[in-house]
């Protein structure tokens, strides 16, 4: 009986030791990227048996359940953190678990374009995989809440820029990023503005840059097409700029606006109604807020395109509908 004992005490100290030896030489080994950079997501809520899985099939590990194993031997199995990693050398599992407990994640991140709407932003976080969507379905009320915007419009008031993130961030969080510094911008520029301008507040002065924002991509242009407005502005002049126009369509808008659109009144439609918009209809950038506060000192009071993304300013409606006739009707 103590025989068979001692044999069975043997074998099981002969069988720690295999295992032991087989765990240090796990532990000690470089794993090796099956191409340099590695990169791999672990999504939110993702566990680490999911994760190892994940790993040898991508063939970062050669089986799925010893990083699991080791993991949950040293208690750390439950020590993740969602993100993009980045492998650019080999690396022992200590310290591959060291970087997933410590999220070590490569930054993402989101552009937003100046002139597009919030609408369109929405749309844009939706469509990134790296973003924790928590806003879907949640009306303007519901997000202004969530937001803590004061406005009673969300339109104009984030900040278009390259938004850098780690992957899992809820799509609010980046927004009240883009609010935030929107909100700068906005401030230091208004508290910097010419003397004089023909608009009370800061705010009006967002609605007439996304205004500028949406006539013109020439970023030269804008201190002159913002003079434009200014002057009318100031003689009482109604704007007249189909941009206000098309944003007051809504989704009704086919892409093609037609006289009976400049004559239909609506809240945002600049040929029926006197001064500003009640909102901003775009996202103004820099140059256009900008513009804005500093517009040149100009005597026009009108502009058109002339087909290759520049305009015609003039002083007179005689001159305009001369310059109409030249780059609009082809009467040269």
């Amino acid at each position: 009986m103590r025989r068979r004992r001692s044999r069975f005490l043997l074998a099981s100290f002969a069988t720690a030791l295999v295992v032991a030896a087989l765990a240090a030489a796990f532990v000690l080994r470089p794993l090796e990227p099956p191409r340099l950079p590695f990169d791999f997501t672990v999504k939110s809520g993702a566990s680490l048996k999911s994760v190892s899985r994940q790993l040898s099939e991508e063939g970062l590990l050669a089986e799925p359940y010893g990083l699991w194993l080791l993991a949950r031997a040293l208690g750390r199995a439950s020590q993740l953190q969602a993100g993009t990693y980045r492998l650019e050398r080999p690396v022992s599992p200590l310290e591959l678990l060291e970087k997933l407990a410590s999220g070590d994640v490569l930054p993402v991140e989101v552009a937003f374009v100046e002139g597009t709407t919030f609408r369109q932003w929405l749309v844009t976080l939706a469509k990134n995989p790296n973003v924790k969507q928590t806003l879907a379905g949640k009306s303007d009320a519901e997000i202004r809440a969530a937001l803590g915007v004061e406005e009673t419009a969300l339109e104009g008031l984030f900040f278009p820029d390259t938004y850098r993130f780690v992957a899992g961030t809820p799509d609010v969080e980046i927004l009240k990023r883009a609010h935030a510094a929107m909100k700068k911008r906005l401030a230091q520029s208004w508290e910097g503005r010419a003397p004089d301008l023909p608009i009370a507040t800061a705010y009006e002065a967002l609605i007439l840059a996304s205004i500028i924002e949406k006539e013109t991509g020439q970023r030269g242009e804008r201190p002159v097409i913002a003079s434009v407005f200014v002057n009318r502005l100031r003689l009482g002049m109604r704007l007249q700029t189909d941009p206000t126009v098309i944003y007051g369509l809504g989704t009704g808008f086919d892409g093609n606006l037609r006289k009976r659109d400049l004559v239909t009144d609506t809240a945002f439609n600049t040929y029926t109604r006197d001064g500003l918009p009640p909102t901003p209809i775009a996202m103004p950038g820099a140059a256009s807020i900008e513009a804005a506060l500093h517009p040149e000192s100009t005597p026009f009071l009108y502009f058109v395109g002339r087909g290759d993304g520049t305009h015609q300013f003039s002083r007179s409606l005689e001159e305009h509908n001369r310059a109409v006739a030249s780059y609009q009707l082809g009467k040269r």
